[in-house]
Parts: structure tokens; C-alpha cells; sequence
């Protein structure tokens, strides 16, 4: 039985994310980049706007065109033509491709070229090679930092940076968190569906610390470089699944979102 009082609804993600300042944190994951850039689109949408953003991989290039100043929607246009001619430049060396026809496209369409000339602040994260450790980066080429941290080992060559060299930030930091220093934080995590990885090794953990919300939008379609259609599918399933989720209860931990 109830006392005929009225409850109030308990907040949505979308009231959570609107209550205070938070940061935007988006994980690594192969040509995961297209599922992100569905998920900003939607935060844009309700003018949730991160006051600051970090990312590995796949979440540094879109948390650093939305930190840059592209609108969602800006980034959505370019990514949704993408063609693999625009990236792939094969050329021998510790990796299939050098990554250089890649910098130059972010220098085309990124507003502005340094990581501390950014609207809000933007901390990407890198694999050292020597040093075997993650290291973010928060000032510096922007260009440049986005394609170290998309340096995917073996198919990218490393990228030099003031003497480093550096491979994708998802290498030991694939969540993307460790730039991250805002105290309320909304996760995107991507699943890892990689046949060389485990099921069940720490790639897969969804990272827990307080004041994080994880967001987990379930069976993504998995694009690739000969599978850019995949990449628009996952966008926009993205933008639907994340659109949905804003209006369901806040978690305390993990929302799971499918379709």
C-alpha cells in the first residue's frame, strides 16, 4: 500500500549530466570513432555540454574535434564520408601505414592546431614506447597528438613527439581516463570485440571510481578500414541508443543501453 503521496521521479542521466559540471571521457576501440561521434551528437542535442573531455584512440579523435570547437554534427559529416583513401598511406616500417595522410586530414578539419588552444580543456592519452607507459598529452600539435594516440601497434608507425615515440593510448589506457580529472564523469565505454583479444581480460573491465557513470550501448555494428559502411550503421544506432538512454534513470555505476 501507499500513502496516495506523490514520488518524485528519480533523476535521468540527462538531469545528472545537467546538475554540474562534468567531463566527457570516450575509450579506445577499432574505428570506434563513428559510435562516438553518435554519442556527442546526442549530449549535443540537450546542450549537455562537457567542461572538459578526454579519450584514447577512437575517443581522442572525437573528444578532440568536439573540444576543438566542430559541432557534432560537423564531425558526423565528415566521418560519415569518410573513405579509406582519405587515411591509408602503406609505407615499409614498424607498421603497415606511416599516418602521415591521416595527420594531414585532422589538420584540414580540426579549427585549431594546438591542444591548449582548445575550447575546453583536452587531455589525450599515448602509449610511450620506451618508457612503456601512459603519458597524456594536454599541450602541443593537435594534429599530431590525435594520431599518436590512434597509432594502433602494427598497423600505424610509431608517431615522434619532442623526442618520444608513441602508440595508441589504448595500449594500457583504453578507458581513456587517465587525463581525466573532473570529479563527475560520463564514460562512453566501448566493447572490445577484437579476435586477437581475450573475452575476459582487462579490456574488457568497466572502470569504477566515484562520480563515473559508465555508458555501454550493447551490439554496435563492428566497422574497419574495408568497412566504413559498418561505421555509419554504428553511428547512428549510437545516436539512437545514447538518445534513449539520457531519458532513463541515472545510474550509480553502469547503464546498458541496446537495442
Amino acid at each position: 500500500m501507499t500513502d496516495g503521496t506523490p514520488h518524485p521521479s528519480p533523476p535521468t542521466l540527462a538531469d545528472w549530466l545537467a546538475l554540474e559540471p562534468f567531463g566527457l571521457t570516450l575509450s579506445s576501440g577499432f574505428f570506434g570513432f563513428f559510435a562516438h561521434a553518435g554519442v556527442v551528437q546526442a549530449l549535443a542535442e540537450r546542450k549537455l555540454q562537457p567542461a572538459s573531455l578526454s579519450g584514447s584512440s577512437a575517443g581522442a579523435l572525437i573528444g578532440a574535434s568536439w573540444a576543438a570547437g566542430l559541432s557534432p554534427s560537423a564531425i558526423a559529416e565528415r566521418l560519415l564520408v569518410l573513405d579509406k583513401t582519405d587515411f591509408w598511406d602503406p609505407f615499409p616500417g614498424a607498421g603497415l601505414i606511416r599516418g602521415k595522410r591521416f595527420e594531414r586530414l585532422l589538420e584540414s578539419w580540426l579549427p585549431v592546431q594546438r591542444l591548449e588552444d582548445c575550447r575546453v580543456p583536452l587531455a589525450l592519452s599515448v602509449y610511450d614506447v620506451f618508457a612503456r607507459k601512459t603519458r597524456v598529452l594536454t599541450q602541443g600539435p593537435l594534429a599530431r597528438a590525435v594520431r599518436a594516440s590512434c597509432a594502433v601497434p602494427l598497423m600505424f608507425h610509431p608517431v615522434w613527439i619532442r623526442g618520444r615515440a608513441y602508440l595508441d593510448g589504448g595500449v594500457q589506457d583504453r578507458p581513456g581516463l587517465a587525463g581525466m580529472t573532473q570529479s563527475r564523469v560520463l564514460y562512453h565505454h566501448l566493447a572490445s570485440r577484437s579476435p586477437w583479444r581475450s573475452a575476459d581480460g582487462a579490456h574488457t573491465v568497466i572502470p569504477e571510481r566515484p562520480g563515473l557513470i559508465a555508458l555501454v550501448l550493447d551490439d554496435l555494428p563492428r566497422a574497419g578500414p574495408d568497412a566504413l559502411d559498418r561505421g555509419v550503421e554504428a553511428y547512428h544506432m549510437a545516436l539512437a541508443l545514447t538518445r534513449a538512454a539520457l531519458d532513463q534513470p541515472a545510474p550509480a555505476h553502469v547503464l546498458h543501453v541496446g537495442p
